[in-house]
């Protein structure tokens, strides 16, 4: 935009309209530019102004002309058709885009150079240190993963601290900039903070050295009494109502409110947190924590649910605060639970009571960790069954909240995968070792500190199995699908994998499933300096998301022999029958037990507090009208559903291997 000095008469119009400059040859105005609207206002420095042609219409209607009154100005460039008024103090080093409303508020100042919250170190895990993480405006959960825990790579650490300072000093600056659309109303103090376009920032108490990467199709809220300290807030997330921040990263589409307050932590894709409270966390995508009791502390979290009281204890009086732990997906704690770090929890398991001892049941997903008299008691595989941990995989997808097209997270949902299946084979292992070393009569095993009772063990060899089973053959009949096999050399033409990669263990990289050897290059390629840029490491994780299904073949394709005892390259017509037989025979049971587990929820145990005045009728019809009957439930429509949906699939490719073996 072009612009040009004021005239004599507008110089004597603004003073006539008490306006000041310490010198009004450096204010320069657009072509368009007229005084009117201008009341009240002190220039410093540089200034730049747009025109003021347009008028705001606030909430209960009121309309507000753009012009600016009561502010003082230094070195600020404001944009075409803002409003800016009543600024107690002044604003110094901005540059303002157009359509901003800004309305009482106390200062907004750059001070010196900022890298407005890029580069700022999280002490994440470990209170102490040894940890850090470096934050910036394209950290995503999969790099802060790396740079946590892979700490036994130096190398690999010093590069990622190299390519975040590069970035962070790219965007250094002594001038902030506030975007287009921004509406700022009632705040107290806003210093080093770069705020994007469409932020709405309303009754905040402070903000210092931050970025808040808001945009038009995924815009930031920051609301009443926040206050944020060395921060990064993506595009989508919400703070409100007197959430307390300190050196922390919010991912897209988080929510944080209600008092919540949170140091040294990372929050990723779709976390919730309200009232409780966290320190030094590593919340991968979907961590929600919402009561008042709850502390999370030196843990890594995703896809988690932490119940009321649940706490963490990463001290045992000695070095301090030096110990942490591991959910690893999906895993829950119930109300008053409590964990003794350090300690590592399997994915999708529950941990109900208070346990005092270091177990590791990584091995073991899908399990109950329970405590009876301060003995941790594991359950193992019993989750498979759970109608809540259905319910949760179809829910997380559903409530993925980001609009922003540029997602930072590539988050996987599968509850079946490569990681928990491997970790099933582990789990199978360890629970027949188990039972060959102590004797199939036992009553009580033990694991890690942990007791399992033998009805617990066989079930969950059970339980393990039938996930397997279901998961294999869910793989090869995704791999023979569509097509029609003249004979078995066709068969297995088809079931042979497009690449090698995806063999061997895999790892979730909080929310990315990979195989663990493209981890592995991809980090060879960081120490070596051929990836030596945020958006380059981005990229890589994209293109690891997006092979997901070729690489999981590759996997499948290797545990086929291993489980079934056939090599695929041998594999015939009878023998994927065979396989699809005991998928539909897996899928369909473990349907019928997640169908009966959720019919609980209908008993007459859980119609108590039903039917407040009434006889056993009543309460009957009161529940029906509050929960619904349990046949019209939509998860009990979806499960019935599934099972009729899944027989016809392997009912299907049955009669098409069954041409084969006919011909």
């Amino acid at each position: 935009m072009d612009y040009r000095k004021l005239t004599e008469d507008e110089i004597l119009q603004l003073k006539s309209q008490s306006c000041q400059a310490d010198d009004w040859g450096k204010v320069t105005v657009a072509e368009a530019f007229t005084t009117e609207y201008v009341h009240y206002t002190r220039f410093s420095g540089e200034v730049r102004l747009g025109i003021f042609v347009s008028e705001f219409t606030l909430p209960g209607g009121i309309r507000k002309h753009s012009g600016l009154r009561q502010v003082t100005l230094h070195n600020v460039s404001v944009g075409d058709n803002c409003c800016i008024e009543n600024v107690h103090n002044y604003i110094a080093n901005y540059e303002i885009g157009h359509d901003t409303f800004i309305e009482n508020v106390d200062i907004i100042l750059v001070d010196g150079l900022s890298k407005f919250g890029n580069g700022v170190e999280v002490s994440v895990l470990n209170e102490t240190g040894g940890r850090e993480v470096l934050i910036n405006d394209k950290l995503s959960a999969h790099q802060a993963y790396i740079m946590a825990l892979y700490r036994h790579r130096p190398e690999l650490i010093a590069r990622m601290k190299e390519i975040t300072d590069y970035y962070s000093n790219k965007h250094a600056s002594d001038v902030g900039s506030i975007g287009h659309h921004v509406t700022i109303q009632n705040a107290g103090s806003i210093k080093n903070v770069r705020i994007g376009d469409y932020c709405h920032i309303c009754g905040t108490s402070r903000l210092c050295n931050g970025s808040i990467n808001s945009n038009e199709v995924a815009p930031v809220h920051i609301g009443h009494g926040v206050i944020c300290d060395d921060f990064i807030l993506s595009s989508g997330s919400h703070v409100d109502d007197g959430a307390m921040l300190s050196r922390c990263f919010v991912g897209q589409a988080c929510k944080l409110g209600h008092n919540y307050s949170a140091s040294d932590s990372l929050f990723f894709s779709n976390c919730q947190g309200e009232n409780g409270e966290a320190c030094a966390i590593f919340a991968g995508p979907f961590t929600v924590t919402h009561h008042k009791s709850t502390l999370l502390i030196a843990g890594m979290f995703s896809f988690m649910n932490a119940g009321s009281g649940s706490n963490q204890s990463n001290h045992m009086y000695k070095l301090g605060p030096i110990h942490q732990g591991t959910l690893e997906r999906g895993a829950k704690t119930t109300s008053d639970s409590y964990i003794l770090w350090p300690s590592r929890v399997g994915a999708f398991s529950l941990v109900m009571g208070r346990h005092v001892t270091h177990s590791d049941t990584s091995n073991l997903p899908f399990s109950y960790l329970i405590e009876q008299n301060n003995t941790t008691y594991l359950v193992p595989g019993v989750n498979l069954r759970s109608v809540g941990t259905i319910r949760d995989a179809q829910k997380w997808p559903k409530r993925d909240g980001r609009k922003d097209p540029n997602r930072l997270d590539y988050i996987n949902y599968n509850l079946l995968s490569p990681y928990t299946v491997q970790k099933m084979f582990k789990g199978r292992e360890v629970l027949n070792n188990l039972r060959y070393a102590s004797g199939e009569l036992s009553d009580i095993y033990s694991f890690h500190s942990a007791k399992i009772r033998n009805s617990a063990l066989v079930k969950g060899l059970k339980f393990y199995e039938i996930a397997i089973n279901k998961f294999l053959g869910n793989s090869v009949i995704k791999r023979l699908e569509g097509t029609h096999f003249k004979n078995d050399d066709e068969i297995r033409a088809r079931l042979r994998p497009d690449t090698s990669i995806g063999s061997g263990e895999w790892v979730d990289v909080s929310g990315l499933i990979a195989p663990k050897s493209e981890i592995e290059s991809l980090i060879e390629g960081i120490e070596s300096g051929s990836i030596n840029r945020l958006k380059t490491m981005n990229a890589e994780f994209e293109r690891m998301h997006l092979n997901y299904y070729t690489y999981e073949w590759t996997w499948a394709y290797e545990k086929l022999e291993e489980f079934y005892g056939i090599h695929p390259d041998r594999m015939t017509a009878k023998d994927i029958i065979r396989i699809v037989e005991k998928w539909k025979e897996s899928v369909i049971g473990l349907d019928r037990m997640v169908y009966e587990d959720a019919k609980k929820e209908f008993s007459l145990a859980s119609m108590t507090g039903f039917g407040a005045d009434g006889s056993r009728i009543e309460k009957e019809q009161d529940f029906e009208q509050v929960r619904g009957d349990f046949e019209s439930n939509p998860f009990v429509t979806a499960v019935l559903e599934h099972i009729e949906a899944k027989t016809a699939l392997g009912n299907e490719l049955i009669e098409r291997m069954q041409a084969i073996c006919n011909d």
